[in-house]
């Protein structure tokens, strides 16, 4: 069950007393040093990772909202005292036929907390503003929610083999983390902590936005942490912040391509209040190869090839990327930049095969020829004199 107003009826079960330690008739001194005791002992900055103390605080912090309050605490004793007279439970508990407009009982709660309240609005009135509903209330003293941290982008550079193969390389990196020697909550080692005088706690200050409007900032005192200390950490100056300096391995996988930008979750700057880490960011660069280029999954190469071998026709040994050389079968009569495919020579795919390696013929030209091989290509250009090459060329142009 629930109002516009933000009520919900569990509340009414809820012993805030019994969260701070206390009995119903603790003085408001009593209920603020169980607190502040309560909240140094539990608080998110000083026990990272131990979700049972996270809750606690929020616990804590909820119940001093209510009980530390002077108005909230009249209308919180007032609900409780009806919810154990039985008069929120009617009939059969709060779903019962007496809750609301008058069941086979006749009992209506709305009229009853109306006349409760002095005639006032009814249920929403007196404790719409219980839980910081109301126009009234104060600031609500929240847990600092856990915080993801920093992203972290960096570069590596890779040779080709690597790249196509895969590799394992080690970072150095340099990030934002909490100082290490105050554990980022801004103090001095070895002083304790108190509730911000300036947010109470809340780790946020209500600022005006102009005429009727406010929104919430952070806390300039105590930037969010809710506790303060007399002496500011020396090394950073009460920030809680410093700088990581860490080695990480990382690895870069195979068939990583030129500029490819690789994600390595929770190896980013340290999360903040329990959370986790950011992620880290590797942009790879990889060098160039001597004789091998590469297109997509495919790797290519340049075969230099005689003339003969491209007229007559060869069987020519090509290298492939680690691995043993391939026999290229060039056919009689190949025309140079010719190129041929040999598969699965080339670099891994996603799908777990390769691609093909891709070899170009380059017919090579020879500049100086000596007296045996001159009388050879002499011999051929008599043997191709009727044959001309441009026959027609130019009267086509």
């Amino acid at each position: 069950m629930s109002t516009d107003d933000g009520f919900r009826a569990d509340w009414a079960q809820k012993d805030f007393y019994a969260e701070l330690g206390l009995k119903k008739d603790a003085t408001a001194e009593e209920i603020k040093k169980a607190y502040r005791r309560l909240a140094r002992a539990n608080h998110p900055d000083s026990n990272p990772g131990d979700t049972a103390k996270h809750e606690k605080f929020k616990a804590v912090a909820e119940a001093y909202d209510v009980v530390g309050d002077p108005e909230k605490r009249a209308k919180y004793d007032e609900m409780r005292s009806l919810y154990g007279s039985g008069a929120f439970r009617g009939g059969g508990g709060f779903g019962g036929g007496g809750f609301g407009g008058g069941g086979a009982g006749g009992f209506n709660l709305e009229d009853l907390l109306r006349d409760r309240a002095g005639g006032g609005g009814g249920f929403g009135d007196m404790f719409g503003d219980l839980f910081g509903g109301g126009a009234g209330g104060r600031r609500t003293q929240q847990a600092r929610r856990p915080a993801k941290g920093a992203d972290v982008e960096t570069t590596a550079t890779i040779g080709f083999v690597d790249a196509i193969e895969g590799v394992t390389v080690s970072l150095r990196m340099s990030s934002d983390a909490p100082c290490p020697d105050c554990s980022g909550t801004g103090g001095k080692p070895g002083t304790k902590p108190k509730v911000c005088p300036e947010c109470e706690g809340a780790g946020y200050v209500v600022a005006s936005a102009g005429g009727a409007f406010a929104i919430n900032e952070t806390c300039p005192r105590c930037a969010g942490r809710q506790l303060v200390y007399d002496e500011a950490c020396p090394t950073c100056h009460g920030s809680g912040r410093g700088t990581s300096a860490r080695t990480i391995q990382a690895r870069i996988p195979a068939g990583v391509k030129d500029g490819q930008r690789i994600r390595l979750r929770g190896k980013g700057a340290a999360g903040e209040s329990g959370g986790p880490a950011g992620d880290l960011y590797v942009t790879v660069k990889v060098s160039p190869h001597r004789i091998f280029g590469r297109k997509d999954a495919n790797l290519t190469l340049d075969v230099p090839v005689s003339f003969d071998e491209a007229a007559l026709g060869a069987e020519v040994k090509i290298p492939t990327l680690n691995g043993a050389p391939v026999t290229l079968r060039v056919p009689p009569g190949t025309p140079n930049g010719r190129t041929f495919r040999v598969r699965g020579k080339g670099a891994p795919k996603p799908d777990g095969t390769r691609g093909d390696l891709l070899a170009t013929v380059e017919v090579q030209v020879p500049a100086v020829l000596d007296a045996a091989a001159r009388e050879a290509v002499e011999a051929y250009r008599a043997a191709m004199a009727g044959k001309p090459l441009r026959a027609g060329l130019f009267e086509s142009a």
